[in-house]
């Protein structure tokens, strides 16, 4: 089995951390994993994109062909949109609802989010606003994570949560609850 995976979104926003988790758990389980460096100025507010392949079997590159994604997951609906070109034909997008307008001339919303729905799978929820709904305003990115956690199949849910427990440790038990409490609210919160 294999799964080509390409993270994207706007610098701060979490796309590393989400990386990092999906990483951890690819290595624990014994999974082949390349990820190409991230691209974009993460520093500045600017796109952020990221390859992450994962497999039983040899990888031989880290980019991801046009056409061959398995998985598009993005902090921000129009940086999806950006990165369809490269999905494949029963591919998923799971993207936040919730535009980042940071330039001048960022496309009609309606428009966006109409274009992502036409997609055949797509996961959309407004990620800011259940992290602000649930006290978890630092953890919009694991509500994402959580969102696409059944999409990855590699590896399982459980051995997700098992690794963002081992990654925030450092920062505390109440940053690893309140990941957590983020990641289980984005697999069951209903699209």
């Amino acid at each position: 089995m294999k799964k080509d995976i390409i993270l994207s979104g706007v610098g701060g926003q979490g796309i590393l951390s989400i990386a990092t988790v999906i990483g951890e758990t690819a290595t624990e389980a014994g999974v082949n994993l390349k990820q190409a460096e991230v691209h974009g100025m993460s520093q500045r507010g600017g796109d952020v994109q990221s390859n992450l392949r994962l497999s039983n079997g040899d990888i031989f590159s880290d980019l991801i062909p046009k056409g061959q994604a398995d998985l598009i997951i993005s902090m921000e609906p129009m940086e999806a949109l950006r990165y369809v070109p490269f999905l494949n034909k029963d591919g998923w997008v799971v993207t936040s609802s919730e535009p980042l307008v940071n330039i001048s001339n960022y496309p009609d919303v309606d428009a966006v989010i109409a274009e992502l729905h036409a997609l055949p799978h797509v996961k959309l929820l407004p990620i800011g606003e259940l992290a602000k709904q649930n006290h978890l305003p630092k953890s919009a990115n694991m509500i994402l994570l959580g969102m696409a956690a059944d999409a990855l199949e590699i590896i399982s849910p459980e051995k997700l949560r098992d690794a963002i427990g081992r990654i925030f440790a450092r920062k505390g038990e109440t940053i690893v609850e309140a990941n957590y409490k983020a990641f289980d609210l984005g697999r069951n919160t209903k699209m």
